[in-house]
């Protein structure tokens, strides 16, 4: 047997009330994985192959399209969504490869002075499920999280990794003390986790749905509003069920390459705006202080 959980709360959740006396919090993400993806030019032996379009370079040689189309998400789409977060005062965590904030370690700064969250999403944009020992992962993952650190002044205590973990991830994350992890698709509440005897560490979800990477996929969104309706929706059931005295959480995930792009820039910023129109009764923050909140209010057992 795996060890798989599927049955978490059962249908009976925590007696929870978020800091702000709401029964739904909200988890704005941004990643910043440019310059950290598989690229030949970077000394790969193979390109990313998630963009814009299906990438006609032969495998093996440099795709400058490729590199360009990341590199988007820097030089312009960054400066959008910054605004739009500043326009509506909304805090997000920005999930930071290592290597692209070693790359580009100024953006990095200003991102997180102006108010938003560093987490570590890892060395470079990959599974951290391909790694073959726990010391290269330990060694990645101690690189990424000084790089963050150096870049930003600020010491990430979160973590999340493209695709999935390894069998070690979870362990060597508690050993090192982060406050939480975010490789968990599988419930709308954190919860904790137990990776090895005696040790503990707080799972706070995340959501591959109600995330952009949905537009670089055949079954997700084609329009920006189709985005800004999907996430309105979730909102809508989530507010129902708190409105029973439900505890929960909604993550929302962007990309600066993705949502950085004009024509689907409107959906971050309409959904900004959404979240910002239903401040009053809705608790949006960083994923770390959601962390601490639930970690202060249900204890590990």
């Amino acid at each position: 047997m795996s060890g798989r959980d599927l049955q978490g709360y059962a249908g009976h959740w925590p007696d929870l009330t978020w800091p702000n006396g709401g029964k739904l919090a909200v988890s704005v993400v941004v990643n910043f994985e440019e310059g950290a993806e598989l690229q030949v030019g970077d000394g790969d032996a193979s390109s990313e192959s998630m963009g814009e379009v299906i990438s006609v370079v032969p495998a093996g040689r440099r795709d400058q399209g490729q590199e360009q189309i990341f590199a988007y998400g820097t030089r312009a789409g960054l400066w959008r969504m910054l605004h739009a977060l500043d326009e509506t005062r909304l805090p997000a965590t920005i999930f930071f490869c290592g290597r692209a904030v070693e790359r580009s370690p100024k953006l990095a700064r200003l991102t997180v002075e102006r108010g938003h969250e560093p987490a570590v999403h890892g060395w470079r944009w990959r599974p951290h499920a391909d790694y073959d020992t726990p010391e290269a992962e330990a060694a990645d993952l101690d690189r990424a999280t000084q790089a963050i650190a150096q870049a930003t002044g600020v010491k990430p205590v979160g973590f999340f990794c493209r695709g999935g973990e390894s069998p070690w991830t979870r362990q060597l994350l508690a050993e090192r003390g982060f406050l939480y992890s975010s490789n968990g698709f599988d419930d709308d509440l954190p919860y904790w986790d137990e990776p090895a005897p005696g040790q503990k560490l707080l799972i706070v979800p995340y959501s591959l749905d109600s995330n952009d990477m949905k537009f670089f996929h055949p079954n997700g969104f084609v329009r920006a509003r189709e985005m800004v309706d999907y996430v309105t929706d979730a909102l809508d059931v989530l507010e129902e069920e708190a409105a029973r005295g439900l505890p929960r959480l909604l993550n929302i995930g962007f990309h600066l390459r993705i949502v950085g792009r004009p024509a689907r820039f409107t959906a971050f910023r309409d959904i900004l705006r959404l979240l910002a129109s239903r401040r009053e009764r809705l608790w949006i923050t960083t994923r770390a202080e959601i962390a601490r909140a639930f970690a202060a209010a249900v204890p590990p057992g």
